[in-house]
């Protein structure tokens, strides 16, 4: 198993450690507590042996000094206590120890200090020649309520050390056992948490090599849950982009071969020596109409090309709306004319200006009579008209034609979707005319009902 790899190790490590942390954790205090337990036992009967000692001396041999009794009666003092004992005056000097030892030196002990203010005094200590911890208690003696001296108890602390390695070595068996157990459970816990992302990584490498038919299966309601619902919408999305992206290509490739057909035809017949010049220049005409459908196109193309690339720069301009509105008619009232459909320019005399870039305005405006003019039958209506509020120019293109459904007008602006009807294009122009309002500040605002007409407002800010 590595560590540094697998999810599941590292899971199953996270585990381990926090267990591993609070077992210590609660180990010390535990140790600590017993300790503590353990040493107060000591000490309080240590006290009450001292305070039988104490009582003992103040009722019977309070009538001689400290020193005459030391003297006199020594073991009355040890009587009580298995303890080792010490008799000390109160200039801190040790008059005698149950041992029979007069230690010379003052005694320069904290319990002792204490025990000489008045109250009982007690330490926990080393000693330096033994190594062996001991406690110490002390107690004041006292006639008639004035301080003799000092009696203290010294016992070893070896049984509370005993008890306490005895105590530690279960906890460390028992962690032991508790972290065997756990990283049983750890990694038996792990793979369930592992087992639905192992499926799910295996899903994503098929995706990976380009089939998106396989569906990643949910197996809980969680956040891996959700990212596997993530997965099947995103492959599904770039299926239907996969599709729409083909059904593109076809439909560019048909409507190129068609006027590349039309070109090759004409140029033909032109070669034929035959031709007559009527012939001649019908078929002239059309290769020049046909090359500029062409050019067209592959303008349209580039122009995608440069948006999905983020490569589109914009030259804007004070533009004239009026003048504006004059070329939007010059351009297209031939067409309606010709297609016998009504073409209205709404103009006004003071229509303001706008501050955009003026091909890119115009292009718009093209693609989106060109679409109306398309999707409009013959005698049908076409508007274009302009309405401004506080904050945005509303450039209104209105038809009352076929209409967009109600499952195709969210995706009309998508890069590639062409429309179930025959008079769909290649599906750019209105992603085109999209990316347009959008890098002005702007949007494209579509609202359309089958066999009703369709309204399409091409939004720029003011000043923009």
């Amino acid at each position: 198993m590595r560590f540094g790899k697998s999810l599941k190790a590292r899971l199953a490590m996270s585990y381990l450690i926090i267990i591993i942390v609070t077992l210590v954790i609660t180990d010390i205090a535990l140790a600590s507590v017993l300790r503590s337990y353990f040493n107060n036992n000591v000490r309080d009967t240590l006290y009450n042996q001292l305070s039988v000692s104490t009582d003992t001396y103040e009722r019977y041999y309070s009538d001689a000094t400290l020193e005459q009794n030391v003297a006199n009666d020594e073991d009355a003092f040890w009587r009580q206590s298995n303890a080792m004992v010490q008799i000390i005056s109160t200039e801190k000097i040790v008059l005698l120890d149950s041992r029979g030892n007069r230690p010379q030196g003052v005694l320069d002990a904290d319990d002792v200090s204490t025990a000489l203010e008045g109250s009982n005094g007690s330490m926990i200590y080393t000693e330096p020649s033994t190594g062996e911890k001991l406690m110490a208690v002390s107690r004041p003696l006292t006639v008639n309520n004035e301080i003799v001296g000092v009696l203290r108890f010294i016992t070893s602390l070896r049984g509370v050390d005993e008890s306490m390695r005895l105590i530690v070595t279960n906890f460390i068996m028992f962690g032991i056992v508790v972290i065997i157990f756990s990283t049983i459970f750890s990694n038996i816990l792990g793979m369930r948490f592992i087992r639905p992302i192992d499926k799910l990584t295996k899903t994503a490498e098929i995706m990976a090599t380009g089939n998106y038919n396989v569906v990643s299966v949910k197996m809980h309601e969680d956040e891996i849950g959700k990212l596997s619902d993530t997965l099947n919408h995103m492959a599904s999305e770039i299926k239907k982009k996969e599709e729409l992206k083909n059904d593109f290509i076809s439909s560019v490739s048909h409507e190129l071969r068609t006027p590349l057909t039309s070109i090759k035809g004409w140029a033909v017949t032109i070669k034929d020596p035959s031709t007559d010049r009527e012939l001649l220049e019908q078929g002239l005409d059309i290769i020049s109409n046909e090359s500029d459908r062409l050019k067209s196109m592959v303008d349209e193309l580039l122009d995608f090309s440069k948006f999905v690339s983020g490569k589109i720069t914009l030259e804007k301009q004070e533009i004239d709306i009026r003048e504006l509105f004059d070329f939007i008619r010059n351009h297209m009232e031939n067409r309606a004319f010709r297609e016998n459909k009504t073409l209205i320019v709404e103009k006004e005399e003071d229509m303001g200006t706008v501050y955009a870039d003026l091909n890119r305005v115009k292009q718009v405006f093209i693609n989106l009579l060109d679409n109306s003019f398309k999707f409009t039958k013959e005698g049908g209506e076409i508007s274009v008209r302009m309405k401004r509020t506080r904050n945005w120019t509303d450039f209104i293109v209105e038809d009352d034609g076929e209409g967009i459904s109600v499952s195709d007008i969210h995706k009309v602006k998508e890069k590639f979707y062409k429309g179930k009807t025959s008079n769909s294009s290649n599906g750019i122009g209105l992603s085109i005319c999209d990316e347009i309002a959008i890098i002005h500040g702007g949007e494209l605002i579509i609202e359309s009902e089958v066999s009703q007409g369709t309204k399409i407002t091409f939004r720029l800010p003011q000043g923009a």
